[in-house]
């Protein structure tokens, strides 16, 4: 399923093409400025791994995908590639539309700023017009359940309140492309629940999902297709079920 017969890069949400993409072991940060610009080798270097290499695939508009793999298979990265967060070292990414991303913790929220200042910030920065900020505040607020915190710096909430704000500022943006990581198992089960329905709605509106998750039930629930990865290879590509039942078999015990 690796190949869409017939249809142009301008009828794809999300292009990748022999996508690769180098870590350091041991070391913060990726690469030096050096390493990035002063030697064009493709070369693993001593201490250097590919998290991620040759991976191919394209996603249509209103897809849901599910990505699965042990950790450390190169799950999240994939997304951070998506998201534009994270440059790859090999091939191409191309995205129609923007994204919305919901692929860590913190969101990309500011530790010093309130909740307040978070959410006009971050809607802000994804485009979304102040009249159409107000509009939405009230509703952003009641959905993370966060009226009694306003003010409250992000740096002191718990996990789970930021997780509850991440996803409510997102899951708003009008953004094509919904990517979701393990997050939303920081939550409890109640907003989870809650979660999962804007989800629905979401993929009603015929938006496309980029689902990371290693629960199936949420798998199959939500997505039709399955891309699995493996050691940073695309080990398989075809309808979520076909990958689940794959990847049941190639780690089950016994």
């Amino acid at each position: 399923m690796t190949e869409r017969a017939g249809l142009t890069a301008s009828d794809l949400a999300i292009e990748v093409r022999d996508l690769g993409v180098r870590f350091r072991r041991n070391k913060r940060g990726r690469r030096s400025l050096k390493d990035l610009f002063g030697d064009a080798s493709r070369r693993s270097k001593p201490g250097e791994f590919w998290a991620l290499r040759n991976v191919t695939f394209s996603v249509r508009p209103g897809e849901s995908i599910g990505v699965v793999g042990r950790n450390g298979q190169g799950k999240s990265t994939l997304l951070k590639l998506v998201a534009g967060v994270l440059m790859q070292d090999e091939g191409t990414v191309s995205v129609n539309g923007g994204v919305a991303p919901l692929i860590e913790i913190t969101g990309g929220f500011v530790g010093d700023l309130s909740v307040r200042e978070n959410v006009r910030l971050t809607a802000g920065l994804h485009g979304m017009p102040k009249a159409e900020v107000a509009r939405r505040f009230d509703g952003i607020i009641d959905f993370a359940e966060l009226g009694e915190f306003l003010d409250t710096p992000y740096k002191h909430l718990s996990n789970g309140m930021k997780v509850r704000l991440a996803f409510s500022v997102v899951s708003q943006l009008p953004e094509p492309i919904l990517l979701v990581d393990e997050v939303l198992a920081v939550g409890d089960k109640a907003f989870r629940e809650k979660c999962y329905r804007r989800i629905d709605e979401i993929l009603a509106e015929g938006r496309t999902l980029f689902f990371v998750s290693h629960n199936e039930r949420d798998l199959r629930r939500f997505c039709t297709r399955g891309l699995y990865l493996d050691k940073g290879q695309l080990a398989m590509d075809a309808s979520i079920d076909e990958v689940l039942d794959r990847y049941d078999a190639d780690y089950s015990v016994g």
